[in-house]
C-alpha cells in the first residue's frame, strides 16, 4: 500500500509541481539516504520518479512559438487510420528542426498526431521524413460533451497539426517484420464477413483500430466494451489455459511432487506477457499483464503477498510503468472491478459443479453490475440500462467459447481446414452476439442523463451495490435499502429556467458559432457551428441522439456557421428552420426576415435583419440578426453582419445591451465604434477558434468593447460559456475552461488569442 500511494502521490505531485518542487524533493531524500532509512529511500525514490515522468510529460508539449510554423519531422509511424481522403498518423518523433530559423527548438517532442490528405501508401512501423504544421494539444471545453484535450494528453500527444505537400512525405526506411501485423495480413485474407473479421482481430490481437464506428456505437450502448479490448479476460484466458497444460506436463514428469512445482507458474506468467506483446502491448493490454502476472503470484502460494497485497503491489506497478494510465478511466475501473470481485468473495468456498459455477458466474455478474455502472457514469457521462443482463450472456460466450475459438484458430493457423472451422464457428456466434445487442439496446437504449444527475446516481449504483454486496449486513437493511438508494437520483432536480428565464449556451465549436437557447419550454439554436474539411462536426459531440429543437436559425449559409446541419437532420428531431431568403441550405426553411416575433415563457424573440429583398447584400451582411429579452436583460446575436448592417440596426436598438455575441466572431469588418459606443454591452462574447489563421478577435475590436468597460469573453479561452438571462440583476457568464488564478472577475482579454491575458 504504501509504494502505489507513494506513485499515486508522484502523479500528483508531477501534474501540480514545478522545478523548485523537484529539487526539493530531491534535497529530502538525500537527507533520507544520510540517515539510512531505507523503506523511507524507496519510497520517495519512487515518489521522486513518478514526479519526474510526470514533469517530462508536461515539458515536452509543443512550445507556443512552435504553433503553426513549418516543422521538418522524422519518425516511426505507430498507428495510421484511413477515412476515404484522410489519414491519421501518430508518430514516434525521432527528430524535428524548424524549417525557418530564430525559432524555439522541437526536440523535446516525442509522439504527435497528424492529418494527412491524400497520403501516399502509410504503413505502421515505416519511419518517414514529413513537413506539417503543428499546435500544443487543445480541444474543445463544452459541459458534458468528450473531453478531446484530457484525451491526449492521457495517450501521451504532446502536438497535433496536419501534413504538408510541400515538401512532399519521403519514406526513410521499411518497417520492419511484425508478427501482429503479418496476423492481421493474414486475417484480410479469410473468408470471413466484415463484422467477424474485425471482432476477431480485437479480441485475438488487441486491434481495436479495426472495429468501425457502428461496432463501437454497439458496444457501448450495451456496456460490452471491456470484451472488445485486450484486458484482463484475454490475458488471464492465456495465462490459465497455460498454467493448464504446464502444470499437467508437471503431473506427468514428477507425479509426486508436481503440485509444488514453480515452473508451471512461470510458464503462464511467461504465456500472458508474450500474447499482450503480440497484441500491441497498447495500455489496457499492458494492465492487464501487470495484473495477470502478479495475481498468478499471489495464487502461486510460495512467498506470495495476500489479495489485497497483491492488489497494491500491481497498482504501483501500472502507475509506475505508465503514470499516464491515472487519467485513462480504464485504469479505475480495472482496479475497481478487481477490488470489488475480492470483497464479495473473499471468504466464500470455491464452486463447485456446473450449478455452482453457474450460480457464481449469476451472482458476481448482479454484485459486479452496479457499481460498474456507477463507475462508467463517472467516467463517461453515460449508463447502458441493458448492460447487467447482456453481460450474464455476454461474457460467457466471449470468455468462454468467442476468445478460446478465436486463439484456437491462431494456434492451428498451419492447418488452414481446422484453423477455417474454428473461425466459422466464432463468425457464427459473433453475429448472434451482434444481433442480441441491437435487440437488447433498441428495447433499451443507451442513456445520457442530465449532468445534474450523474454524481448522484453514481452514488446511488454505487450504494446499491455495496448493500448487497458487503457480507454480514442483515437481509431485512438490504431490502429496505434498495428503494431508498433507487429514488436517490430523483431528489436533485436539474436546472431549468422558469418562466421568464432564458439560459444561454454559447457552445465552443472552434472558428464557428452555435448557440443554444433554453427558456421552461422551449429549445432553439442560432447556428450549428462548422464543418470541417475531414468531414467533423463539432456538434455531433454535444449531445447524445433523439434530441428536440423546436427552433433552428441559420444566421447564414457558411460552413462556420451551418457546417453542423448535416448532424443535426441524422440525428435530431427539429419543428422548424430559420435562415435568410434564397440561402441554399440542405433543408426547407422558412424566411427569416425583420419583423418576425415570437415570444416563449414569458421572453421574447425579434428578427432586426435581414429585409425581405436583399439584392447587393454580401453573404455576411444576409445574417439573421435576433435581438432576444428576458426580464430586463437583452441578448444580440449579429452574426456576421458587418459596418453597413450595424449602421442600420442603430435606428432599431434602444439603448444598452446586457449580452452581446461579437459580429463575425471579433473580426474588424463588425463591431464599429458607434456600434459599440451605442450597445454599449455588459458582456461580450466572441465565439472564435484557438490559434485561429485569421487573428480573432482583432487588436482594434478588442480595445473598443475595453474603453466602454465591456467584460471580455471568448470560446478559445474560456470554453463554453453559460448565461442565466431575466434572474434579477444576472449572472455573468460561467466559463467552462476557467484559467487558472481567475475567479468571478472580468478577463482584460487581449489579441491575437496566443497573448497572455490580465485581469481588469
Amino acid at each position: 500500500m504504501p509504494l502505489a500511494l507513494a506513485a499515486l502521490g508522484g502523479v500528483l505531485s508531477g501534474h501540480l509541481a514545478s522545478e523548485a518542487w523537484l529539487q526539493g524533493l530531491g534535497l529530502v531524500l538525500l537527507v533520507a539516504l544520510a540517515a539510512r532509512r531505507w523503506q523511507g529511500v524507496l519510497l520517495l525514490g519512487v515518489f521522486l520518479a513518478v514526479t519526474l515522468q510526470v514533469l517530462l510529460l508536461k515539458g515536452d508539449e509543443l512550445a507556443p512559438g512552435l504553433a503553426r510554423q513549418d516543422l521538418v519531422l522524422e519518425g516511426r509511424l505507430v498507428a495510421v487510420s484511413r477515412q476515404t481522403r484522410l489519414a491519421r498518423l501518430t508518430l514516434e518523433v525521432e527528430r524535428c528542426r524548424p524549417r525557418s530559423p530564430g525559432l524555439p527548438a522541437c526536440e523535446g517532442l516525442s509522439r504527435i498526431r497528424l492529418s494527412a490528405y491524400d497520403p501516399p501508401t502509410l504503413t505502421v512501423g515505416e519511419r518517414w521524413r514529413l513537413a506539417a504544421r503543428l499546435r500544443p494539444p487543445s480541444g474543445f471545453a463544452n459541459p458534458g460533451a468528450f473531453d478531446y484535450r484530457a484525451w491526449l494528453w492521457r495517450e501521451g500527444i504532446q502536438a497535433t497539426g496536419y501534413v504538408r505537400d510541400d515538401p512532399p512525405p519521403r519514406k526513410l526506411a521499411d518497417a520492419p517484420f511484425s508478427l501482429r501485423r503479418a496476423a492481421l495480413d493474414h486475417l484480410e485474407d479469410q473468408a470471413l464477413s466484415p463484422r467477424p473479421r474485425r471482432w476477431l482481430a480485437a479480441l485475438t490481437l488487441g486491434a481495436g483500430e479495426r472495429l468501425s464506428a457502428d461496432d463501437w456505437a454497439l458496444l457501448n450502448a450495451s456496456g460490452t466494451t471491456h470484451l472488445m479490448v485486450i484486458s484482463g479476460l484475454h490475458v488471464g484466458l492465456v495465462a490459465g489455459f497455460a498454467l493448464w497444460l504446464a502444470r499437467g506436463l508437471a503431473r506427468g514428469l514428477a507425479p509426486g511432487g508436481w503440485r509444488m512445482a514453480v515452473w508451471p507458474w512461470w510458464a503462464a506468467g511467461v504465456s500472458a506477457v508474450t500474447y499482450a506483446g503480440l497484441a500491441g502491448l497498447e495500455p489496457p493490454a499492458a494492465r492487464a499483464t501487470i495484473m495477470v502476472v502478479v495475481g498468478l503470484w499471489a495464487a502461486s502460494g510460495r512467498h506470495a503477498p495476500g489479495p489485497w497485497q497483491a492488489w497494491w503491489l500491481a497498482m504501483a506497478l501500472v502507475v509506475l510503468a505508465d503514470p499516464l494510465s491515472v487519467w485513462r478511466p480504464g485504469f479505475w475501473l480495472s482496479f475497481a472491478a478487481v477490488a470489488w470481485l475480492i470483497l464479495i468473495w473473499q471468504g466464500r468456498p470455491r464452486p463447485r459443479g456446473a450449478r455452482g459455477w453457474a450460480w457464481a458466474l449469476v451472482r458476481t455478474q448482479l454484485l459486479l453490475a452496479p457499481p460498474m455502472a456507477g463507475a462508467v457514469l463517472l467516467g463517461f457521462d453515460r449508463l447502458a440500462p441493458v448492460a447487467p443482463l447482456v453481460n450474464l450472456v455476454a461474457v460467457p460466450l466471449v470468455g468462454s467459447l468467442m476468445v478460446p475459438l478465436g486463439l484456437a484458430g491462431w494456434a492451428l493457423a498451419w492447418a488452414p481446414p481446422l484453423s477455417g472451422a474454428c473461425w466459422a464457428l466464432f463468425a457464427w456466434l459473433g453475429e448472434s452476439l451482434a444481433s442480441l445487442l441491437a435487440v437488447a439496446t433498441d428495447l433499451l437504449p443507451l442513456w445520457q442523463p442530465d449532468p445534474a444527475m450523474v454524481l448522484p446516481l453514481a452514488m446511488a449504483l454505487a450504494a446499491l451495490g455495496l448493500v448487497w454486496g458487503l457480507p454480514g449486513l442483515d437481509i431485512r437493511l438490504r431490502w429496505s435499502a434498495t428503494p431508498l438508494l433507487a429514488a436517490l437520483p430523483l431528489w436533485p432536480s436539474p436546472a431549468v429556467p422558469v418562466p421568464g428565464e432564458l439560459r444561454v449556451r454559447v457552445h465552443d465549436v472552434g472558428q464557428g458559432q452555435l448557440i443554444e437557447l433554453r427558456t421552461a419550454s422551449y429549445r432553439a439554436l442560432i447556428d450549428t457551428g462548422p464543418r470541417f474539411a475531414s468531414g467533423f462536426m463539432p456538434l455531433t459531440t454535444l449531445w447524445p441522439p433523439g434530441q428536440v429543437f423546436d427552433d433552428i436559425i441559420v444566421s447564414h449559409g457558411d460552413r462556420d456557421h451551418a457546417g453542423g446541419l448535416e448532424g443535426l437532420l441524422d440525428h435530431h428531431r427539429v419543428g422548424r428552420f430559420l435562415a435568410p431568403p434564397e440561402d441554399a441550405l440542405p433543408v426547407a426553411a422558412e424566411p427569416c426576415v425583420a419583423g418576425r416575433r415570437w415570444r416563449r415563457d414569458g421572453v421574447a424573440f425579434r428578427l432586426l435583419w435581414p429585409p425581405a429583398r436583399m439584392r447587393g447584400l454580401s453573404d455576411n451582411d444576409r445574417s439573421c440578426v435576433l435581438l432576444i429579452r428576458a426580464g430586463g436583460h437583452d441578448l444580440l446575436v449579429t452574426g456576421d453582419a458587418g459596418a453597413r448592417v450595424e449602421a442600420t440596426l442603430l435606428e432599431r436598438l434602444e439603448g444598452p445591451v446586457t449580452v452581446l455575441v461579437a459580429g463575425h466572431h471579433g473580426s474588424r469588418t463588425s463591431s464599429t465604434p458607434r456600434f459599440v459606443q451605442r450597445l454599449r454591452p455588459r458582456h461580450v462574447i466572441f465565439s472564435a477558434g484557438r490559434g485561429n489563421r485569421f487573428g480573432h478577435p482583432a487588436p482594434e475590436v478588442v480595445r473598443r468593447f475595453r474603453r466602454q468597460g465591456s467584460c471580455l469573453w471568448n470560446t478559445a479561452r474560456d470554453g463554453a460559456l453559460t448565461l442565466w438571462l431575466g434572474r434579477g440583476e444576472g449572472e455573468g457568464p460561467q466559463a467552462a475552461r476557467r484559467p487558472p488564478g481567475v475567479g468571478e472577475d472580468c478577463l482584460a482579454l487581449e489579441s491575437p488569442p496566443s497573448m497572455p491575458e490580465a485581469r481588469r
